[in-house]
């Protein structure tokens, strides 16, 4: 049996793609090329469903949710705070696997920030 190799892509509608391409530079350093190529560090992916209930994503709307994993989570939180991003308060850590985050990019799509453990 063939099977996928990672994940390729996750690609975002945008009312400005622009700017928010910028905001996921410039507060997340991501690093992509224009064409959106992005050369990540090796290391676990996770990939889970969940029930149709779940607040986890933030908004019911929100029908999936980036996950980046980070090296220093608080620092990360930090960093966005300091430069006005929508950081949610509370933090989770999660025996095993880590500790998590989350802020909201400027188009409304709430984003998971995980520190492997």
């Amino acid at each position: 049996m063939e099977r996928v190799l990672g994940i390729g892509g996750y690609f975002l509608r945008a009312a400005d793609p622009a700017a928010l391409s910028a905001w996921y530079r410039d507060c997340l350093g991501l690093d992509a090329d224009e064409h959106g190529m992005w050369r990540q560090s090796a290391g676990p992916t996770v990939f889970a469903t969940f029930e149709p209930e779940t607040d986890y994503f933030g908004s019911r709307a929100q029908r999936t949710m980036l996950n980046f994993r980070v090296r220093d989570l608080d620092a990360m939180l930090a960093q966005l705070r300091a430069g006005g991003a929508d950081v949610a308060d509370e933090t989770q850590d999660m025996e095993g696997v880590g500790r998590f985050g989350w802020v909201t990019d400027p188009e409304g799509n709430r984003i998971e920030l995980w520190q492997p453990a």
